[in-house]
């Protein structure tokens, strides 16, 4: 290969880079459209306007703050000091506002002690503090809440931290308020995908984090989390396996009393008001069409970066870092191994990936997290994407590890589901248990505990089978982390048990939906907007790669674009179609296409495609003009 040749393929992967951020925004933004959320008009303005404006999430909350100077409410501060004869009014009204926040956060929400809802502080003397502090837990208490004081300021304790500001005497603090769940269906999950290279520590991290205890740097830790023979004799993953983390309401981890005892999954659920899911990927190039399926189908609301403090950013760790971009999902990275690195390597790494995480494709800040004041800020503004928390741990020292279940802890619950629609639910794995029969495990991706739901006994439709059938049979129990529930909403993960169906006649990707007077739709050919990746030469139709869509996996073949061919960094509308099988498509809908690596990826724009209205009305000249080549 000639040296232009080279220098052309490289910026052509730059070119393609620079634009995944983009695109990705591009999507998501398309999708909350299709949600009915605000968005710019017109798709084309919108995807040229991605680039100046940008959602900011964390600036949501200026709607609901009351900043009126007119405001004919109590204020904050006389709530949390209550004196004279209006205590209890004042409390009752504490109490509301609690759980106007709860509410908003998912049964949890961080309160700012000390400071008014504009930012402004009370001017809090040590007196105030406590006194304050106690109505909090009052307050909390006809909830049905707990309270636990993460950092203070000039108050003093086990939590203090110091001061900005020196000339700042007054008393503030962030206290997190978690309530308790009526019913295991109230509990909050939160699911985070485990990715990075092979050998980056992921399974012995999650190990640590899991069991308890530390590592003895042989893999000890990682044995308990392997499902196969030959993944316990290699040391390496091969499959998609799943791990659970609970805290209590007080926001301490759910833990046997006695030593050496682990929980199992029920007894963690229901001690738990809030569930960490985390899917441990496998990093090895041979299991990455296991690795995408696993990110794409498990719907993670974050996904955790894991490397090697001696390796650095290496083979499977930028793909995976890749397709996290592309889906759009938050990102945290943990630096492992720090024990064993010499420090000049360690520097090595952390340079390298800060210059990745700042580089135009994936526009991230990372945010060194080194003490607990930098966990409990980072962590209550995560909710921008564009910030990237980097933990630095040792899973044989235990360095740092408090900090990352800090971390989990407080981490906010995010995620974009449409509870209005109608019941839609996506399988990605089945079993078949003695004594139950099949049982088939997803993600719930639309429904309302009070819309279109599904309850235990419930008639639906499952499919498509191989030929775009759907097969009516009833849902025999529900489960949600092997705890029995009479429903599951929007944005959890669940099982069900089904009546009358072999293990055989179900698959991964396909969809379980309420069974309604007219069959569901089901299309081999779909158009969508795609942007490429990396691809070394053009892509013209016929061109067949690996499509995922959700927990679909597939290959797909490409039968028109909107010009003669594309080539990376080129974005373009493609109309493709499914080799084997139809499969049940939504417009909006990501998409993700490889051969070996990661090539593109796009939203569902149309499902079916008219042969008699083609993208590129060209072609055919082209063709009869080429002798029909």
């Amino acid at each position: 290969m000639t040296a232009g040749v080279q220098k052309q393929t490289a910026h052509e992967r730059r070119k393609g880079e620079s634009a995944l951020s983009e695109f990705a925004d591009y999507v998501e933004k398309q999708q909350a459209k299709g949600r009915g959320k605000s968005v710019t008009p017109g798709d084309s303005s919108c995807s040229n306007q991605s680039t100046r404006y940008e959602d900011h999430a964390e600036l949501d909350i200026l709607d609901s703050l009351d900043l009126a100077e007119t405001s004919t409410q109590v204020k904050l501060k006389e709530m949390l000091l209550g004196g004279g004869e209006d205590a209890e009014v004042t409390l009752s009204q504490l109490g509301n506002v609690l759980q106007k926040r709860m509410l908003e956060g998912h049964g949890e929400t961080l309160f700012d002690l000390g400071q008014e809802d504009n930012g402004e502080s009370m001017g809090f003397s040590k007196e105030q503090w406590d006194l304050a502090l106690d109505r909090i837990r009052r307050a909390a208490s006809l909830n049905q809440a707990e309270c636990r004081v993460l950092m203070t300021r000039n108050v003093g304790g086990d939590e203090e931290v110091e001061t900005p500001n020196e000339k700042d005497k007054s008393c503030t603090g962030k206290i997190m308020i978690r309530q308790a769940p009526e019913i295991p269906d109230d509990v909050i999950e939160t699911r985070i995908a485990v990715v990075g290279n092979v050998d980056a520590g992921k399974s012995t991290m999650l190990g640590v984090l899991v069991k308890g205890g530390l590592d003895d740097g042989r893999g000890k830790a990682r044995v308990n989390l392997f499902r196969h023979k030959h993944e316990v004799e290699s040391g390496r993953t091969s499959s998609v396996g799943m791990e659970i983390m609970g805290f209590d309401t007080k926001g301490d981890i759910v833990a046997s009393n006695v030593p050496g005892r682990k929980l199992s999954w029920e007894e963690i659920g229901k001690r738990s008001a809030k569930v960490i899911s985390f899917t441990d990927l496998a990093g090895h190039e041979r299991y990455l069409r296991t690795t995408v399926f696993g990110l794409l189908s498990s719907s993670p609301n974050y996904c955790l970066l894991m490397v090697a403090a001696n390796n650095g950013l290496i083979g499977m760790s930028k793909e995976h870092l890749g397709i996290a971009l592309a889906l759009n999902v938050p990102v945290m990275v943990v630096i492992t191994k720090i024990d064993i690195c010499p420090p000049q390597i360690l520097q090595q790494t952390i340079t390298q990936l800060s210059r990745i995480l700042k580089s135009p494709g994936a526009r991230k800040i990372p945010i060194f997290v080194k003490n607990r004041e930098d966990t409990i800020e980072t962590a209550t503004h995560f909710v921008s994407q564009r910030i990237c928390p980097v933990f630095q741990v040792s899973n044989v020292t235990g360095e740092s590890l408090d900090l990352v279940r800090t971390f989990l802890n407080i981490l906010p619950h995010h995620g974009n589901y449409d509870a209005e629609a109608p019941f839609e639910f996506h399988v990605n794995d089945t079993f078949s248990v003695p004594f139950v029969g099949t049982v088939v495990s997803g993600v719930v991706k639309s429904g309302h505990k009070f819309v279109g739901v599904l309850h235990a006994g419930n008639s639906v439709r499952m499919g498509p089978d191989s030929v775009g059938q759907f097969t009516t049979t009833n849902i025999r129990s529900i489960e949600r982390k092997r705890i029995p529930v009479p429903v599951c909403t929007a944005g959890q993960s669940a099982s069900f048990a089904l009546k009358r169906v072999r293990r055989k006649e179900v698959r991964k990707g396909m969809v379980v939906l309420p069974k309604l007077d007219h069959p569901p739709k089901v299309y081999r050919e779909f158009i969508a907007e795609v942007l490429i990746l990396s691809h070394a030469t053009t892509i013209k139709t016929k061109y067949q790669a690996m499509l995922h869509v959700g927990p679909i996996s597939q290959t797909c073949a490409i039968i028109d674009i909107d010009r003669a061919f594309i080539r990376t960094g080129d974005r373009a509308t493609v109309a493709f179609r499914f080799v084997q099988r139809p499969e049940y498509l939504s417009v909006g809908d990501r998409i993700l296409f490889r051969e070996g690596r990661t090539k593109g990826l796009g939203i569902v724009k149309e499902v079916g495609y008219n042969k008699d209205k083609p993208l590129n009305p060209d072609a055919g000249k082209e063709v009869t003009e080429n002798g029909g080549s």
